[in-house]
């Protein structure tokens, strides 16, 4: 079973008057490209949540989120009533001193600012927080690896469909390719009598050549070789375990028999459906990049 790299988790907590929120999304990668982005006072559980995600996770670009909304009573930073004080006497003295006046607001607003008046305590997340926390992550996670896996159903579904449209218009190069042999044939053949009678042709000699030159416009292990790369490319699909990059390799070398199919086709009808086993084959690529 095929699993997309594209994928998105959402869950949501409420502990002690804090809402918590995490949210995952993943998108293709060729490595795991990890972006954490937590509150601060989660920031030192940052490496058990990038452990986390690295156990679970194989490849893509994860981005990780958790956001925390607090209550206002809870959220509002105490003020320093000392400090502020200290402050404002200050202020008063040399307001006075140099005589210049003052009015109350402008002076609030700008003691508010001075250091150390708002009192910002580091706050310790409990063992019992943090646990409700992990394992909101962790549902947000299997959110996100359900929704690669009913993604990857869809991109099997497709690029299934898309190899076996490959081996049918292979079916239908056969007939051209008899016809076209015939055609090659007569034409060599009447290009020599429009040379004239003057010109003795050794038809033995002719047979060989014919016969060497039509073997080299043969795609019969081209056809064979195509249609065991098909074959190969389904069976990998089935399996269990992550195949992305395997499939990769196995398309470019369905790309290389379809191209040296192209080129021996010389024949308008063949080349047709060479080009329409390119376009799925190009089809194919682009949602295999995709694939975990």
């Amino acid at each position: 079973m095929l699993t997309s790299m594209t994928g998105f988790g959402k869950a949501e907590i409420q502990f002690n008057g804090k809402n918590i929120t995490i949210e995952v999304k993943s998108l293709n990668s060729k490595q795991l490209d990890l972006n954490v982005k937590t509150p601060m006072i989660y920031r030192d559980r940052e490496y058990d949540i990038r452990n986390l995600l690295t156990s679970k996770l194989t490849r893509g670009k994860v981005d990780f989120y958790i956001n925390v909304d607090e209550k206002k009573e809870n959220s509002a930073l105490p003020i320093n009533a000392g400090v502020f004080k200290s402050y404002y006497e200050q202020i008063q003295k040399i307001s006075k001193d140099c005589e210049i006046s003052i009015t109350q607001e402008p002076v609030f607003q700008t003691i508010l600012r001075l250091p150390d008046v708002l009192k910002i305590e580091k706050v310790e997340v409990t063992d019992e927080e943090w646990n409700a926390v992990f394992e909101c992550i962790n549902t947000a996670l299997e959110k996100m690896l359900l929704f690669r896996q009913q993604e990857g159903k869809a991109l099997e579904k497709d690029i299934t469909e898309r190899v076996k449209l490959i081996e049918e218009l292979l079916d239908k190069i056969e007939p051209f390719e008899k016809q076209r042999l015939e055609t090659v044939k007569n034409k060599l053949q009447e290009s020599l009598k429009n040379l004239g009678k003057e010109i003795k042709i050794d038809n033995d000699r002719f047979e060989q050549e014919l016969i060497y030159y039509l073997e080299k416009m043969d795609v019969t292990e081209e056809k064979v070789r195509l249609r065991n790369h098909c074959e190969y490319f389904i069976n990998t699909v089935n399996e269990d375990l992550p195949v992305g990059r395997k499939l990769g390799f196995i398309l470019q070398e369905m790309g290389r028999e379809i191209n040296t199919l192209g080129s021996k086709a010389n024949q308008a009808d063949m080349q047709k459906f060479v080009v329409l086993m390119k376009d799925e084959l190009e089809k194919i690529k682009e949602q295999s990049l995709n694939i975990l």
